[in-house]
């Protein structure tokens, strides 16, 4: 704000003057009076630094499309696309190659197609202009509701700026058919996309709320679940916050094997900026404790870093250690367990080191492999992810760790056990279970609902990043169940 007051805003000024002055006695050299308006001396160290400008401002819309991209793909409003961050540092410095190529070919198409600066002006002031109307509307709602004011000086904002930005959007939709069409079309484009992406998203969410299964019909199961409990733990990627996911019921019932410890994992970005490391772990319980099944819910904000974070798994087991813990040492909680407290879960504290349930041993990384951690595994098995492990950098990169009990007498058996349970399991392994849906329109479907899903959505589905590259998933340990969704 103070270069802009101090710097930026005076030599804008002087130089509209210095045009103004220029066309004030050459009223015939309006189209180039910027150029025209130079001195000869000093013309060619203007046009360098004019450049030079053109192109840091360009990079400032770069940047802000991709941050409004992210933003949008976090929300469920955009396909998956590739987010690189490009500092270690700045959280929202981002790289995105696929829409950097989109903006790259749009800009020579429009350069190409209309070679005329007149034209691309007429475009770039609809453009401007609709962004103000919309950035005032959007404004006075920042005004009533996060700065808590009445919503009479609200209205009155709106009034007074909407008011003179709408006869200068008026002005400019004159210029439609001279180039003003081509950002109105641009626009229809994205948001058709963005449509698409969010109704087909929002069914196929719908679809798993309906079909998910009820604890009921899990409890009846037993312990066992009625399926064979191999050791590992079983990470299992569900969009639902309750209920058991249809993809699980599906996977168990053609293959009727799973492992000892069941995690529901659901990854949420909520309609806030940031998540603060302390809150981002929920954990609950999902029936009796002899079920050995949790549910965590890993929440980030629109702006958060979703990085490959190569603690993930070591953090997770320790939020569901802590939640054994606390839900011991909570007095309230009875040893049966009731169906009607089902849905409860806590906020885990990942950052403080008091009271730790576990300890962790780290193995240096580079001695240890994930395919010596467990010696009854095959010796064809042991190739295979030593293969993985020298072909994807990020794997060899790992840290590895292993968790050990603390030897006190005075914890309780049945936790202990339980906590035994969990470290045992993670030493035998960690499998990712996603599934991999296939949307499809039902026949009574009208004709614009089946081409949006079976033709729109199908193909940003088929183009975009899968789910299991976007959550940084080890490709050796996936497993993705396939189901169709009649929407």
């Amino acid at each position: 704000q103070l270069a802009f007051i101090t710097i930026i805003y005076p030599c804008l000024i002087l130089q509209y003057m210095g045009q103004a002055a220029f066309l004030s006695k050459n009223m015939f050299h309006t189209r180039t009076s910027f150029y025209d308006s130079i001195p000869g001396p000093v013309f060619w160290p203007v046009f360098v630094v004019a450049t030079l400008a053109a192109v840091v401002g360009s990079q400032a819309v770069i940047s802000a499309t991709f941050s409004i991209v992210k933003q949008c793909h976090a929300l469920g409003c955009f396909p998956r696309v590739k987010i690189v961050h490009t500092s270690r540092w700045i959280h929202g410095q981002i790289y995105i190659p696929e829409i950097n190529w989109i903006l790259m070919v749009l800009c020579v198409a429009v350069t190409v197609a209309f070679g005329d600066t007149t034209l691309i002006g007429n475009a770039y002031g609809i453009a401007c202009m609709t962004v103000m109307l919309v950035t005032t509307f959007l404004m006075s709602f920042i005004v009533i509701f996060v700065w808590q004011k009445n919503i009479i000086f609200a209205l009155l904002f709106l009034l007074f700026f909407g008011s003179i930005e709408t006869v200068y959007l008026s002005s400019s939709l004159m210029k439609v058919h001279q180039g003003g069409w081509v950002p109105l079309v641009l626009a229809f484009i994205f948001m058709s996309v963005m449509f698409v992406w969010h109704y087909g998203t929002k069914k196929k969410y719908q679809f798993d709320l309906q079909n998910k299964v009820s604890m009921r019909s899990i409890l009846s199961l037993g312990p066992n679940l009625g399926i064979v409990r191999v050791p590992g733990i079983g990470l299992i990627y569900t969009e639902l916050v309750t209920g058991v996911p249809a993809v699980f019921t599906h996977f168990v019932t053609n293959l009727p094997a799973f492992h000892e410890v069941l995690v529901f994992l659901c990854v949420k970005s909520v309609p806030v900026p940031y998540v603060q490391p302390d809150e981002r772990y929920l954990v609950g319980r999902i029936g009796p404790k002899a079920y050995r099944m949790y549910r965590c819910i890993v929440r980030y904000g629109y702006k958060d870093v979703q990085r490959d974070d190569e603690n993930f798994e070591n953090m997770l087991v320790m939020s569901i250690a802590r939640f054994i813990m606390m839900e011991a040492e909570d007095v309230s909680s009875s040893a049966s367990y009731d169906i009607a407290n089902e849905g409860r879960m806590a906020v885990i504290r990942t950052t403080d080191d008091a009271g730790t349930p576990l300890g962790m041993r780290d193995l240096g990384g580079l001695a240890e492999s994930i395919s010596t951690t467990r010696s009854s595994k095959s010796e064809s098995l042991r190739s295979l992810q030593s293969s993985y492990e020298q072909e994807s950098p990020s794997a060899g990169r790992r840290r590895r760790v292993r968790f050990e009990l603390p030897n006190e007498d005075a914890m309780d058996q049945q936790v202990k056990d339980e906590l035994l349970a969990l470290v045992e399991a993670k030493h035998a392994g960690v499998a990712y279970i996603m599934g991999h849906s296939y949307i499809k329109a039902r026949r009574s479907s009208n004709f614009v609902k089946k081409f949006a899903i079976d033709v729109a959505y199908s193909f940003l589905r088929k183009n975009c990043r899968g789910p299991s590259v976007s959550l940084h998933i080890p490709h050796i340990s996936l497993i993705e169940v396939g189901m169709i969704y009649y929407v």
